[in-house]
């Protein structure tokens, strides 16, 4: 397959959920997205149960990099564009997000990523609903969350990315360039073989 083309390659597979015999439609293709640059786009659909996945994987490595910036309610509509790679954190909230094997880039502004850590927090609200010490410090996260969108909270938004994909899109953010050893101790969401 040639990476270098815009077009969408599509093959036949059988699909691996109902054992559908070349049922399977599996896309792929290159594209450049702005702030990720060349990714590489695979989606399937099984034309008899419906089965369907997505994934995006960026084809570009840039220098390890780490973005801080201070928040607060001026600051909701600033641009975050974060890879697969990143990690985020709120110290000050004690939220933390590193990239997993499914893990996805987006881009989106610093109140839809307080969005997404509030829909994570409601989430372990309800599968943790008879644990009240884990209900008693979600309702507090969810309350700092609140009082940061308000303007009540001021706190660090932290984006460190060992692929260097990531970005916060704003004159106050502090760039700062991670060395190798850093840069190694991040989670990628890749499985890696060191040789």
């Amino acid at each position: 397959m040639d990476l270098n083309n815009f077009e969408d390659n599509v093959s036949m597979s059988d699909c691996p959920v109902c054992g559908g015999k070349n049922t399977l439609r599996v896309t792929s293709k290159t594209d450049n997205i702005p702030y990720f640059g060349d990714i590489f786009e695979t989606s399937v659909l099984c034309e008899q149960c419906g089965y369907q996945s997505s994934d995006s994987i960026s084809l570009e490595q840039n220098d390890p990099v780490k973005y801080i910036l201070k928040i607060d309610e001026t600051k909701m509509n600033t641009r975050v564009a974060k890879s697969q790679t990143a990690t985020i954190t709120i110290p000050e909230l004690g939220l933390k997000v590193e990239p997993g094997a499914k893990s996805q880039g987006y881009v989106s502004n610093v109140e839809g990523i307080l969005n997404r850590f509030e829909d994570a927090v409601l989430r372990a609200i309800k599968l943790e609903s008879d644990n009240s010490d884990v209900q008693d410090n979600a309702l507090n996260i969810i309350e700092l969350i609140t009082q940061l969108k308000m303007g009540e909270l001021t706190a660090n938004l932290i984006l460190e990315d060992p692929w260097g994909n990531s970005l916060i899109d704003d004159d106050d953010a502090k760039k700062v360039m991670l060395t190798q050893e850093e840069a190694d101790k991040l989670e990628t969401g890749f499985t890696t073989i060191d040789q």
